[in-house]
């Protein structure tokens, strides 16, 4: 089913991201997360791909896997710079054989070794104006959205008027990119609807688990973190466990709040982490049910 209609029927609607291990690391590895978290019953389970469509063929395994064996809504990342028009259509042909009909269109990360070399679309509007034009129908297209604007761009309005084109290109509902301060993601979505963008907006979430989470978070999306945020890293940067009891809390607490100020959806970064992602919905087991 196409998963902008989960929006339609239910809400929240609580998701989970998962990612390809590594190419020296057996598939099942991940296939071990999935076993773990599927009677969690998520509206539907994203998987990523790697910087430069390095693992192009196990986002398209790992997604019909989803599909095919646990009966869960499957969502392909897709990236629109590093493979050229036909490659494109031809995951997107492989992707439908399977059964997936859901795709979170994206720019790309650069390419971590080798030339930086555009081969499709250097840009995500791009990429959903083409799936819409060559697959007329076939795919619910869901995008990137960022609370406090692209790395890349020079402003929020330049960030806004990248997002707009995306949606008039065709996306059916926005997910965030990860936060840590809400009222920077309620302020993002007051500015959406000023600019009369209104598709489903996703609030994007990351239990952080350790200090060299939070480096690189910050190195790669230049998430600003807030003073209790900040606090509860200095306090427990050297105490491992009590850092990740406290990240699981404050990820909780995050959920919590979007929950209750009526969020279209929660994305749960899962970092292939079972035992945390089922502790964070335990923790708001009953907040799901509350319409």
């Amino acid at each position: 089913m196409f998963i902008v209609d989960l929006f339609r029927r239910t809400g929240p609607v609580v998701s989970f991201e998962i990612f390809p291990p590594k190419a020296d690391v057996p598939v099942e590895k991940v296939y071990d997360t999935i076993e773990a978290i599927a009677d969690l019953e998520p509206g539907y389970v994203s998987v990523t791909y790697g910087a430069g469509g390095s693992s192009r063929d196990r986002t398209v395994e790992i997604a019909s896997r989803l599909h095919r064996v646990y009966g869960l809504n499957a969502v392909a990342h897709l990236t629109g710079m590093s493979h050229d028009v036909a490659e494109l259509d031809a995951i997107c042909t492989s992707l439908l054989d399977r059964g997936v009909t859901n795709i979170l269109a994206l720019r790309g990360d650069r390419p971590l070794e080798g030339p930086d070399v555009v081969k499709g679309y250097p840009y995500a509007s791009e990429l959903i104006a083409h799936i819409r034009s060559a697959f007329p129908g076939r795919f619910c297209i869901a995008a990137a959205a960022y609370p406090e604007g692209h790395v890349e761009c020079a402003d929020g309005e330049e960030d806004l008027d990248h997002l707009k084109e995306k949606v008039e290109a065709g996306a059916d509902l926005l997910i965030s990119q990860l936060f840590f301060d809400n009222e920077r993601f309620h302020r993002f979505r007051d500015r959406l609807a000023g600019r009369a963008i209104d598709v489903p907006l996703v609030a994007g979430v990351f239990p952080v688990l350790n200090v060299r989470q939070v480096q690189r978070i910050v190195s790669l999306c230049g998430a600003s973190l807030p003073p209790k945020f900040t606090r509860m890293m200095a306090r427990y940067a050297n105490h491992p466990e009590a850092l990740a009891e406290a990240g699981v809390a404050y990820a909780t607490e995050q959920i919590v709040d979007l929950l209750a100020s009526g969020v279209d959806g929660i994305h749960l970064y899962t970092m292939n982490r079972p035992e945390t992602t089922r502790r964070i919905m335990a923790n708001i087991g009953r907040l799901r049910s509350v319409r």
